[in-house]
């Protein structure tokens, strides 16, 4: 039986954008729902929530999302989640001093992944059939002061993206300088900036039986 994945970016932005509300997804399927990160501007919509997960616990954004969530009877949390016959993996990724994560989606033959903020593009993105990445930086990553991670720049992400065999990249925490080559009318070697409100979808074989 088929099914789809249906994924809802609620903002596209990095920390602090001018433009944009910071990087959120929602995830349905199966009349299941579980959002990703997101915070101010970027909130799921009303209606029942299953999980609220998170890529970074100690965040800036952590304890407003905390508030948010605990509104609707959830914690924020980093973790694994099964729902409905999708598998959803956290996965770590390398971006700054404490534990940060990326999210694979496993929903039968059909991989999704979500992975806003990385300094080294993440092996385990590996063959998706969709990915959501970093968008920091343009053309030369931004390096945290004292060495500790950072932001890949979107032309390494679209160079990676394409080595690791992802079928379709779409930049999901975009940042300054990347607004900058917008602006300029640059568009990246490989992808596409993601939109808020849009809608992708995935088609998946499933045997799961939905949620009523």
């Amino acid at each position: 039986m088929n099914r789809w994945l249906r994924l809802t970016l609620l903002g596209v932005g990095a920390m602090n954008s001018p433009r944009y509300a910071p990087a959120g997804l929602l995830l349905r399927c199966a009349g299941y729902r579980v959002a990703f990160d997101g915070g101010p501007g970027a909130e799921p919509p009303p209606g029942r929530l299953d999980a609220w997960l998170v890529t970074d616990e100690s965040a800036e954004l952590k304890s407003v999302l905390r508030r948010r969530a605990s509104v609707r009877g959830l914690q924020t949390r980093a973790g694994d989640l099964e729902i409905g016959g999708v598998r959803v993996r956290c996965c770590p990724v390398v971006h700054t001093s404490h534990p940060a994560y990326g999210y694979r989606v496993e929903a039968g033959n059909s991989v999704v992944v979500w992975a806003p903020e990385f300094w080294d593009f993440p092996a385990w993105a590996a063959g998706a059939d969709l990915m959501f990445a970093e968008a920091a930086a343009w053309d030369r990553p931004i390096r945290f002061r004292g060495g500790v991670g950072g932001h890949a720049s979107v032309r390494a992400v679209a160079e990676l993206a394409v080595h690791h065999r992802v079928r379709r990249l779409v930049y999901a925490h975009i940042g300054r300088p990347s607004l900058r080559a917008m602006d300029a009318g640059l568009k990246p070697p490989a992808g596409e900036w993601g939109v808020e409100g849009r809608t992708y979808s995935v088609c998946f074989t499933a045997s799961a039986p939905s949620r009523a």
